[in-house]
């Protein structure tokens, strides 16, 4: 019996308190995206460093941003902590994709439940097919100075 009044408290009690629980699931979900993206950009940056640094000289010097203090160290220190940092960037990029698929579920569950259908317009089929030509960016490494 008390199972079932705390599921009372629980349900919604009108459409307004509904649309306000969708969107806010929606934007949990949308936050989740963004994070996800934000952290594929950083794997990325790190698989960049990890190709530019690992075919030269492991004795060669190199500089790492720790902090926000730039700090001098050899390549053979510095490869091993891009990796590790780019392994757990990657680990974490898994969870919130698990948290994603459970996130999506919980979404539909709820628009099945509350029979909820998302109404586009004519400007927002519009901005979809011009998200699509999305601007890629680039690390341009120079040649090592000849100068040690």
């Amino acid at each position: 019996m008390a199972s079932k009044a705390e599921a009372d408290r629980m349900e919604p009690v009108n459409e307004q308190i509904v649309a306000n629980m969708y969107a806010s699931m929606r934007t949990e979900l949308n936050q989740i995206y963004s994070k996800i993206t934000e952290l594929e950009m950083e794997a990325s940056e790190h698989s960049l460093v990890i190709n530019a640094i690992q075919p030269l000289d492991p004795s060669r010097r190199c500089y790492r941003m720790i902090g926000g203090v730039l700090v001098e160290r050899t390549i053979k220190e510095v490869l091993p902590a891009v990796q590790r940092n780019k392994e757990g960037i990657e680990e974490v990029i898994a969870r919130l994709n698990e948290a994603l698929e459970k996130k999506k579920k919980e979404i539909a569950g709820f628009e099945a439940k509350y029979k909820i259908r998302i109404k586009k317009s004519d400007s927002d089929v519009k901005d979809d097919s011009s998200r699509k030509e999305g601007s890629a960016q680039g690390v341009l490494v120079g040649p090592a100075s000849s100068s040690e």
